[in-house]
This record gives C-alpha cells, sequence and structure tokens, in this order.
C-alpha cells in the first residue's frame, strides 16, 4: 500500500489547479476565477510503488452555481517523458522534494490502474488514510477484461475519453471519465462504471459516475 506522508505541498495541489482549470475545454467558468475546494475522491495504489495515483473531486464556486471537477492527478518524482502536455504543475513536497503532477488520464500508470479497479484487480483506497480501502467505491466491467494499455486521449465537452486497448480483446474499449460530476448520474449504458461520492457545496453528499467503460471507442 502507498505511504501517504501529511506534510505541506508548496504549491499546494488546489493552488495549481487553480491555474490549470480554466484553460480546460469542460471548465465551466464563474465569477471571480476558479477557487477549487477539495470534495472527495480516492487513491489507487501503484504496485511499483513510484507513482502515486488519485482522483480528486473539486468543487468550485457556492451554491447553485456551484460545479464539481473530477481531476485524476498522478505525482512522480521525475517528468514523464512525451507528457509535457499533460503536466498540472511541479511542486515541493516536504518530504520526498520535487514532485511532478499530472492529468492522470494520459499517464499510462493510473490508466492501467483504473482499468484494474474496473476489473476487480485493484481496490479504491481511502484518500487520506494509510492501508485502508473506501467502501464507498463501486466498480465492475463486464467481461472483467485482462491487463490494458493506453492508446489515446480525447477531450470533450464535460468528459474526457480514454482509449485503451485490453489484452485479451480485438476491439478498443473507451474509459468515459467524467469531468463535471452530477448527482445521480450513472453515466448511461456501458461495460461498467466506477461510482464514488463526493460533497456538495451545501455539506451534503453526492453520489454519481466517474468513469463509465464504453464498448464503442467511437461514442
Amino acid at each position: 500500500m502507498a505511504v501517504i506522508h501529511h506534510t505541506t505541498m508548496q504549491p499546494t495541489k488546489l493552488e495549481l489547479l487553480a491555474e490549470w482549470l480554466p484553460a480546460r475545454p469542460w471548465y465551466a467558468g464563474g465569477a471571480g476565477g476558479p477557487s477549487p475546494a477539495k470534495a472527495g475522491g480516492f487513491r489507487l495504489d501503484d504496485p511499483a510503488g513510484e507513482v502515486g495515483i488519485e482522483f480528486m473531486a473539486v468543487t468550485d464556486g457556492a451554491g447553485p452555481d456551484a460545479v464539481t471537477y473530477l481531476v485524476p492527478m498522478t505525482y512522480r518524482g521525475a517528468p514523464l517523458e512525451g507528457a509535457e502536455h499533460a503536466l498540472i504543475g511541479t511542486s515541493e513536497h516536504g518530504v520526498l522534494g520535487t514532485r511532478w503532477i499530472y492529468d492522470g488520464v494520459h499517464d499510462p500508470v493510473l490508466v492501467e490502474r483504473l482499468h484494474a479497479l474496473l476489473a476487480g484487480r485493484a481496490e479504491a483506497q481511502d484518500q487520506s488514510v494509510d492501508d485502508t480501502t473506501d467502501p464507498t467505491v463501486a466498480a465492475s466491467l463486464t467481461p472483467a477484461g485482462a491487463d490494458a494499455e493506453l492508446v489515446r486521449v480525447t477531450e470533450g465537452a464535460d468528459h474526457t475519453d480514454v482509449v485503451v486497448r485490453e489484452a485479451d480483446a480485438a476491439a478498443p474499449l473507451t474509459l468515459r471519465v467524467r469531468r463535471v460530476l452530477r448527482d445521480g448520474e450513472d453515466g448511461g449504458q456501458g461495460r461498467g462504471r466506477v461510482t464514488a461520492e463526493w460533497r456538495l457545496s451545501d455539506g451534503t453528499t453526492a453520489r454519481g459516475a466517474f468513469t463509465v467503460a464504453l464498448a464503442d471507442a467511437g461514442r
């Protein structure tokens, strides 16, 4: 299990996201500029112990106009070759030193682990507590499928499509990562999905699809 260090990061993840979010095609904007606040999420373990993996929900705004975004992130001790376009920023970690923080949909380690979560080969971990699974996260994929590798990434108006190729399948599979989270939304029909909880700006709990697996990669 990955060790979660309760220490400082300069700049913080939320400060980096405040700079990064406005340039995303799925960012809805709002008065006063972005002011993201952590609203939930979960972690996944990298079996090699090298890459930190977090699915963070952040809420921007307040009241009925507030929007919650899903930002999968990876934390690395060195730059990921060929992923300059996916870099959210760098931060100085109080224990680990400089960390390169990436939009995780472009990181092959996160993508492989997300597919493993869907297929039942990985467990969602608590966002803040070591060695603790998060029982509120549900995942399924039918059929489960063997290991998957990243093929390409396409941005949508409220989602990001991550196309993968499973080792035992002829056709590709699309993992549709919901960037704008909506309470009660299951993502529609597909081979499977990841659903999880997050906090709304009024303090209540919402639940909906974080990722939907679509058999038709062109959908």
